[in-house]
This record gives structure tokens, C-alpha cells and sequence, in this order.
């Protein structure tokens, strides 16, 4: 990748419904360079897909938080199924460092959050936890 592949990412990212030709003038280049270089991405695998977020993915979820999770032992995969029941959560990632899981958490209220918060750290094996309230999202990728 080059430096005007990445000014192309930067421009999806912006808008990944924009048109050829608004990319093209954003970029200032050709059509057929912007729609070339856009397919090499793709073939290669740097761009393996598009989304859309809409109003309702962000009032969905008023509350949102990230969840740090520590484990005792060896009880991560029994722990992931567990939260894999909570309809609370976005996504359980397995991570490296101080922590063993990272949980995104999204509910209507504090209140909610509060609970689903208290369920995890009640959960056997979980030793210690640390949460991050999502104030603003200027950018979703």
C-alpha cells in the first residue's frame, strides 16, 4: 500500500458509500484509477468489506462501555460461553497483557449496565475487572 491507497481507506472511512466519481474528486484522480486501485485493495485483501451505521445502531445503545476482564487459571473458554449468553454484549475479545478479555457492552441506562457489570465480576474465575464508560465515538470502522 501506498500513500494514495491510504488516502482512499481514509476517504471510505469518511463515507464508504461515496461514489466513484466523488472519490475521484476528493482524491483528484481519474474514475478508472480510483475504481483500479479500490479492486487491487479488495483482491488483496486490505479492504474486505463495507458497512453502513445507522440511527437506530447508535440509539440502540445509549450506554456503552469496555470492560476489562482478568481470569483465574485456565477458566477463559468456560467464562466466553458464559458471556457469550448475555444479550448485553456487543463483543468478547481475547487479548494479550494485563487483561485476558475485553467486552463491549452495550445497554439503554446506567442502571442496566450496572447489572450486567455485577453478573460478570460475579461470574467464577473472574478475578478482577476495570470499565470505560464510551462517551463520544467520532469514528466507527
Amino acid at each position: 500500500m501506498d500513500e494514495i491507497d491510504d488516502r482512499l481507506i481514509a476517504a471510505l472511512r469518511h463515507d464508504a458509500r461515496a461514489s466513484l466519481s466523488d472519490l475521484a474528486a476528493r482524491l483528484e484522480m481519474s474514475r478508472t484509477t480510483v475504481r483500479s486501485r479500490l479492486a487491487r485493495l479488495q483482491q488483496r485483501g486490505e479492504i474486505v468489506g463495507f458497512s453502513v451505521i445507522t440511527r437506530a445502531d447508535v440509539a440502540r445503545d445509549p450506554v456503552r462501555g469496555l470492560m476489562m476482564i482478568g481470569i483465574e487459571g485456565r477458566g477463559a473458554e468456560r467464562i466466553k460461553r458464559q458471556l457469550g449468553g448475555m444479550a448485553e454484549l456487543r463483543a468478547v475479545h481475547s487479548t494479550n497483557g494485563r487483561w485476558d478479555l475485553i467486552v463491549e457492552i452495550g445497554t439503554a441506562t446506567l442502571l442496566e449496565l450496572d447489572r450486567v457489570l455485577d453478573r460478570i465480576r460475579k461470574l467464577e474465575g473472574v478475578v478482577a475487572s476495570e470499565t470505560s464508560l464510551l462517551l463520544s465515538t467520532q469514528k466507527s470502522v
